[in-house]
């Protein structure tokens, strides 16, 4: 019977403690990898092997597959403003829009639902850049420090995209102060740690690239621009979904598969929710309730308590449109402000008013005014 050769210590590739003895050509040692390293079968290797940091971080990017849209589906890009929950969009001028797009290719694209188009406007002339960013907070950012890291997506792009080289710009960038905005500010201490362009083509490809993060990080800011040319025709747009951050290094195929921020997609609206949620549908729905109680302290003001879905990363701001009324007096509320509390999740809305009976409870509702909607944010 036939038995196996075990290599003696003579002749032994193994050196330490935790070599693997490997065969390709020849026998070969693997070294061992750092401790906590997971083995990854890898035939681009001379061993066919290699070990990967174990990727024990959850992904940084909130809605990376572009599930969240509390704004709504389709949002103009003229200023700065928010499209995909925690995607920040950016365009100097009119003319471009960002919207959620169902994904229909389940063989380049697997396990993945929505997209985000941000296409530049049919017949539009300006060549000005559009951009869409996210910002991570210092908390969701220090993890990274000093880690070498991935940054991987999906994209695809339409017929009429008129970048240079059917080119998009994938940056990643780090810096030392504390919950910055890189969009739409320079982050303390900027380190521009990935600017690359990815070649897009009318079919789903996956891009990584790889970097190391400064050990003295403390923001992580990432994101796309896409510098249109001429004038646009009807498909001058590209996609992008999938959007993560990975512990190690990974090549397309190896990178490990999409997974959200939040798990679920109900963990994943919480986590949107951290920054940003609103009262409303913002349709034409006449008179509709607003789901809050509240009294009128005095003849000129109405306060009311809100309690947030989950608690947001700072007391937020809030904006209203249309207009909002006490539904039993018909009383007109304006100017609607917050209290500063600590506590994140329980607020007490200060209205203005006037002529109303003091100390006489009352709901809220929309006056049967299209578009009525109470922001909430405390975005970056």
């Amino acid at each position: 019977m036939a038995t196996g050769r075990v290599p003696t210590t003579a002749n032994s590739p193994l050196t330490a403690k935790g070599d693997l003895f490997t065969y390709s050509t020849t026998q070969a040692r693997l070294a061992v990898g750092n401790n906590g390293d997971t083995l990854l079968a890898d035939s681009s290797t001379s061993t066919g092997l290699r070990y990967n940091p174990q990727n024990a971080l959850v992904n940084p990017v909130i809605n990376g597959g572009m599930d969240i849209w509390q704004r709504g589906t389709s949002i103009a890009g003229t200023t700065t403003s928010f499209s995909a929950d925690r995607w920040q969009s950016y365009r100097g001028v009119a003319g471009s829009t960002f919207s959620r797009q169902t994904v229909s290719d389940s063989t380049n694209l697997p396990n993945i639902q929505y997209a985000c188009r941000v296409q530049r406007d049919s017949g539009n002339t300006s060549t000005t850049s559009i951009f869409l960013w996210q910002n991570f907070e210092t908390v969701n950012s220090i993890p990274f420090a000093g880690k070498t890291i991935t940054f991987s997506f999906y994209a695809r792009c339409g017929a009429n995209y008129s970048n240079t080289a059917s080119a998009l710009n994938a940056n990643l960038y780090t810096g030392t102060g504390t919950d910055q905005n890189g969009l739409t500010s320079t982050l303390t201490g900027l380190v521009i740690a990935i600017s690359q362009n990815a070649t897009l083509t009318t079919t789903w490809q996956r891009f990584t690239y790889t970097a190391t993060v400064g050990s003295t990080a403390t923001q992580l800011a990432l994101g796309f621009s896409f510098s249109p040319i001429g004038t646009a025709g009807a498909n001058d747009w590209y996609e992008v979904t999938g959007v993560q951050i990975d512990v190690g290094t990974y090549t397309a195929s190896t990178a490990p598969t999409f997974r959200r921020s939040g798990g679920t997609l109900q963990g994943e609206l919480a986590a949107c929710q951290r920054y940003y949620w609103q009262i409303g549908t913002g349709s034409s729905a006449a008179y509709e309730p607003a789901g809050l109680i509240g009294v009128f302290p005095d003849t000129g003001s109405f306060l009311g308590p809100v309690q947030a879905p989950v608690a947001m990363r700072s007391t937020p701001t809030i904006t209203t449109t249309g207009s909002w009324e006490a539904k039993n007096n018909g009383i007109v509320l304006t100017g609607a402000s917050i209290s500063t509390t600590t506590f994140y999740t329980h607020f007490l809305l200060n209205w203005n008013c006037s002529g109303a009976t003091a100390w006489r409870s009352d709901n809220i509702r929309n006056s049967n005014s299209a578009g009525a909607l109470m922001r909430f944010s405390s975005e970056l």
